[in-house]
Parts: C-alpha cells; structure tokens; sequence
C-alpha cells in the first residue's frame, strides 16, 4: 500500500483502547519520524492558515483555524490525508474499535490542518453526529498532533470527561507524531483546554473523521449539529456567556431565514 512505510500500523491496535467513559486511545509515534518532520515543516503559519481556511472567535471556540480543502495541503499533509483514506488503514481503525464498514470523507468536513494560536480554546463537546446531505453517521474522530517542545503550561490538552462533564478522565498532551481518538457518539465529551503558549508558538493538528452508513446501536434518529457544556470552573460560562451565545445565534438564524423568505416571494 502507497506510502505506508510512513505509518505504523502495527501501532493502531485494540490494545490501545481505554474503554472508560468512552472508548479512546493515544498512540505515540505513530508515523514514521522523517514523515511526520516533513508533515511539521510544511504546516503554515497562522497568517498563511487564515488565507486557506475558516477561523473560529466564538464563546466555545476561539482564535482556532481550520482548513479543510484538500487541494490546498502542503505535499506531506496530502500524502498524509490519502493514508489516512485508504482501505489499509481504515481496516485497522475497524479491528481497533470494533466498527465494520467505516468509511472517510474526502471532503474533511470539520477536519484537515488545524492551528490554534494563544489564547485559544475548544470548549466541551460531543460533535454532530451525522451528515444529512451524504446520510453519514460520525463514528470515530483521530487527531494528529505535530508540536515540538511544547510544555504543560502551553495549555492546549486535549481532556476526556464523563456525561455529565463532572470527572475528567484523561488529560493528553499534543505533542510531537502523536494520534489520540475516540469513538464518537451521545457520550464523548472532550475538549481542548485553553493555548496560553507565546504568541509565535502555534498549537498544529491534523483532524481525520470516519463515518459509516449504518446507524450506530441504539441511535434515537436525531441528529444534532456541535453541542458544548461548560467545565465544571466554567460557571460564567455555562449559566452567562454560553446561553447568550444561543440565543443571539438563534436570533440571527431567524433573520437570515426571514431575508431568504423575503428574498423567495420577491423572485
């Protein structure tokens, strides 16, 4: 298979999975050394990420930028992403945990180059869980994580907490050719705590999600798009800043919907 001495793919096994509160894993050296250098050298910068993709700045996610167009990549983020959607490796993702039939989305929806610069953040969340347009369940979520030297008091952890967003679990350092993932659903609640690393220093990943057709067990057919809670020392946050944010978003998908209605009758 094309390119997978760059990949150890003996790495992705079952044995990594932690199955409490809901499955995870972190595999360490995941990719072969001179890849995963090749794939640190090419990241942008921010200022060149803000060109390519979409940046964040609101309550619950924050000074963070995403690109998600394939044909902009760098050559080692490109090698990596084809990897990543091919038969050989997804095969391995099944056997890790245990769901048959997964399959990638070539347009990344959500996923691709990821930067977070200081002061960011990725508040508490379970992600959306289907994709109405292609009738796509999300199912398991991999991040890969390219930061050189980067200490604890950077922030930028990724956490793993219980339903009810009361214990955390587990508390994962981004660093250097590292994969963390989990399998999604009503239960993976996870998030990034706050980037407070120098302002040249820039939090790097590469986000890949697998969907499958088939509903998951026990789906209650709603689908839902990202939904947050706050930390248990975010009480601002959770009873003032996040509530507001419903509803001046609610209100503006009500105008929005108002124009498009205005903007139909007219035609």
């Amino acid at each position: 298979m094309q390119n997978f001495n760059e990949v150890h793919l003996g790495k992705v096994d079952a044995n990594q999975v932690v199955k409490k509160p809901f499955p995870h894993f972190c595999i360490d050296n995941i990719l072969d050394s001179s890849f995963a250098n090749e794939i640190y050298d090419a990241f942008p910068s921010y200022q060149e990420a803000q060109q390519l993709g979409d940046e964040f700045s609101a309550v619950n996610e924050k000074r963070k930028i995403q690109v998600t167009n394939a044909e902009q990549f760098p050559d080692p983020m490109k090698r990596l992403h084809r990897v990543l959607s091919s038969e050989a490796f997804i095969a391995k993702v099944e056997q890790m945990t245990g769901i048959p039939n997964l399959l990638p989305d070539p347009e990344l929806n959500g996923g691709g180059i990821h930067e977070t610069n200081s002061g960011g953040h990725l508040d508490v969340h379970v992600d959306f869980n289907y994709i109405k347009e292609k009738q796509l369940h999300r199912r398991v979520n991999i991040l890969f994580y390219f930061n050189k030297d980067w200490k604890e008091e950077y922030g930028g952890y990724l956490d793993i907490w219980d339903e009810d967003v009361k214990q955390r679990y587990g508390y994962f350092a981004p660093q250097f050719n590292r994969a963390c993932g989990f399998v999604t659903g009503t239960s993976s609640w996870h998030g990034v705590t706050p980037v407070t690393c120098p302002p040249d220093i820039m939090r790097k990943s590469f986000a890949v999600y697998y969907y499958t057709k088939e509903a998951p067990e026990g789906w209650d057919g709603v689908e839902h798009s990202t939904i947050f809670k706050a930390r248990p020392d975010e009480w601002v946050k959770g009873r003032v800043k996040m509530p507001i944010e419903n509803i001046m978003r609610a209100t503006q998908d009500g105008v929005q919907g108002i124009k498009s209605g205005i903007k139909s009758i007219l035609r």
